[in-house]
């Protein structure tokens, strides 16, 4: 395995002047930025380095997976050949996704690499926090700014249930290893169950008053063939109200960057967060595109158009020229929006979360 950074190169070549229009057509776009066709610049890449995870939750994946074959997984190599060419168009911000990127071989040999990649100023990673024990300091002696870790409660039993194999208590020792390795804003991301897990909503904002912790409430998304979604939907607006029961929250005009509108709690430094693709859907402002483990680039969550990276990394090795065309040119593909509502009992995207990375 290589042991040099690959570096971007910091005038890209092959690009054109931009000048978006709202009607959708493409024009040009300038040097060093990546703009798609309704003028959305693109500054935050979530990339997966792996679709295996040591959990199963039951709204990201089917509790009998089949998952990629190695060589149908970008190498870490071609991972960091990606992220470089990213960062060279303008990308400032760098989520690891998996599935759990944690379990896969060498993830760090990675995140070190990309924590040193000139312009990137936020390198962060999702986790499920089963690993973090073990690699929290590594993480944030690499340059990792800010951990994410999923928590959709915190009774055992339950947490059980809703991951098959999950063991809560190696999340809370997780947790409680990145604080001591430093990190600070941590942030929790539940994803809102009604009948499942709704009734822990407040106990689970007091944990993060408690912890020092931030915590986002995450709409349940139509990803994957999983049936009676419209049956445990909860809207954002819904939550919020009945939190306002037991907290005052306090609108915020904080951004970490992301989909999360934030409120406040007086006399606390957490930030609860929002993300609601239904209700109140962020397309308009969308920033952001997916890297799939097997390098296909969608622009869209919420939709099947895909760039696929991999043939062009494995017909043109070690050239940045063809892959920063096809990152370009996947601007062309990217919609407006998406309609997740209109897809709770028939979804469009059959893929899994955990194939797509969050």
């Amino acid at each position: 395995m290589q042991n040099e950074t690959l570096r971007p190169e910091t005038t890209p070549t092959g690009l054109s002047d931009f000048s978006p229009t709202m009607d959708g057509t493409l024009r040009s776009h300038a040097p060093g930025t990546l703009v798609d066709k309704y003028g959305r610049r693109i500054t935050y890449v979530r990339l997966s380095i792996t679709d295996r995870c040591d959990f199963r939750c039951t709204y990201c994946m089917a509790e009998e997976m089949t998952f990629l074959p190695r060589h149908e997984v970008m190498s870490l190599e071609e991972c960091l050949q990606v992220a470089s060419v990213f960062v060279g168009l303008g990308v400032s911000k760098l989520r690891i996704t998996g599935g759990e990127p944690l379990v896969r071989k060498e993830a760090m040999w990675l995140i070190e690499r990309l924590g040193a990649l000139p312009g990137l100023d936020n390198l962060v990673i999702t986790t499920n926090g089963s690993q973090l024990d073990r690699f929290a300091p590594a993480l944030k002696s690499a340059g990792v700014k800010r951990i994410n870790i999923s928590l959709d409660t915190l009774k055992a039993d339950r947490f059980k249930a809703i991951t098959r194999i999950g063991d809560l208590g190696k999340v809370l020792n997780g947790i409680k290893a990145a604080q001591a390795a430093g990190f600070r804003r941590t942030k929790l991301n539940t994803v809102m169950m009604r009948g499942i897990n709704d009734e822990e909503f407040g106990d689970l904002v007091q944990f993060a008053l408690d912890h020092e912790l931030d915590l986002s409430f995450i709409e349940e998304m139509p990803l994957g063939e999983i049936h009676g979604r419209s049956g445990t939907y909860i809207s954002s607006e819904e939550t919020r109200e009945s939190l306002g029961q037991r907290f005052e929250l306090i609108p915020s005009t904080e951004s970490s960057g992301g989909p999360a509108r934030y409120w406040r709690i007086p006399g606390s430094e957490s930030r609860i967060g929002f993300i609601s693709p239904h209700s109140h859907n962020f397309c308009d402002t969308c920033n952001r595109v997916r890297i799939t483990a097997k390098g296909e680039l969608y622009p869209c969550l919420g939709q099947n158009d895909a760039m696929h990276l991999m043939p062009i990394l494995r017909e043109n090795p070690g050239e940045d020229a063809p892959l920063r065309q096809a990152i370009m040119d996947s601007m062309g593909i990217k919609p407006y929006g998406h309609d997740f509502t209109k897809q709770m009992e028939s979804p469009q995207v059959v893929r899994f979360m955990s194939m797509t990375g969050g």
